[in-house]
């Protein structure tokens, strides 16, 4: 069966111009041209947009997607077989929110209880399960599952009041980063307080702290573009900058 580019677009619920970009960037392109012009479309690549299509609803990047179904190494059933495990963790994390939605509906109508810390359960669990679903493997083999547990047990049970701290945390260290990444001294005061805000930034999620795995953390944030892109977003630079910081802070430049 050969589709055009508008048939292929229909069947897949597509725009036609996704499939143009997806030919142009190299992530699907067409079987043939046929001699009127037209791009044509094969099982092969129909199989592929399948794929694309479960990565794209799964939250991963174009470039990822590239990366993975372009490598020699594909496999296209252990592929779906990953697809099917990670749309089980995402049904299973809507049925959280639905039960949420609905145990707020019945306390709203005054047929039950619900503690202010029940509200949040189904969000904080949808932390976890995202930060998992980008993270998990890495961070996983770098401090082991049992430190991860522990963290994961402990943004569970964060208390409002705790919420509110880290938030306000986070908001102090971006300031102070900032001032601190134009004076361009990593070993100056205003570094080395941000390098102290981000160690206490940590605590909330940590159950506890070391200067070595504080010292990992700032090196990822160089090494993994995610991070990178984060910290870079206002100032390009700033993430190496922190990692220096945080370097001498810990006492490992």
């Amino acid at each position: 069966m050969e589709y055009t580019i508008q048939k292929l677009a229909l069947l897949a619920g597509v725009s036609t111009r996704t499939l143009r970009y997806y030919d142009e960037i190299g992530l699907l392109k067409p079987a043939r041209i046929n001699s009127s012009g037209y791009r044509i479309y094969g099982q092969q690549e129909v199989d592929r947009l399948q794929h694309i299509l479960f990565y794209r609803e799964l939250g991963v990047s174009l470039d990822e997607i590239k990366d993975s179904v372009a490598s020699p190494a594909f496999d296209a059933d252990r592929a779906l077989e990953e697809h099917r495990v990670k749309l089980l963790e995402k049904r299973e994390q809507l049925n959280r929110l639905i039960a949420n939605v609905d145990r707020t509906l019945e306390q709203r109508k005054g047929k039950s209880a619900m503690s202010d810390k029940q509200k949040f359960e189904g969000f904080k669990q949808s932390l976890i399960d995202d930060n998992e679903r980008k993270y998990g493997n890495e961070i996983r083999a770098k401090y082991g599952d049992e430190t991860i547990d522990r963290s994961n047990k402990k943004l569970k049970n964060r208390t409002e009041e705790e919420h509110a701290a880290v938030e306000k945390l986070n908001e102090q260290l971006h300031r102070k980063l900032a001032e601190a990444f134009a004076t361009g001294d990593a070993a100056g005061v205003l570094a080395q307080e941000a390098a102290d805000l981000h160690r206490q930034w940590l605590t909330f999620y940590w159950d506890s702290y070391n200067k070595e795995a504080h010292a990992g953390v700032a090196q990822m944030y160089v090494d993994d573009e995610r991070f990178t892109a984060y910290y870079d977003s206002e100032q390009p630079g700033t993430a190496a900058f922190l990692r220096d910081a945080v370097l001498i802070y810990t006492g490992r430049a």
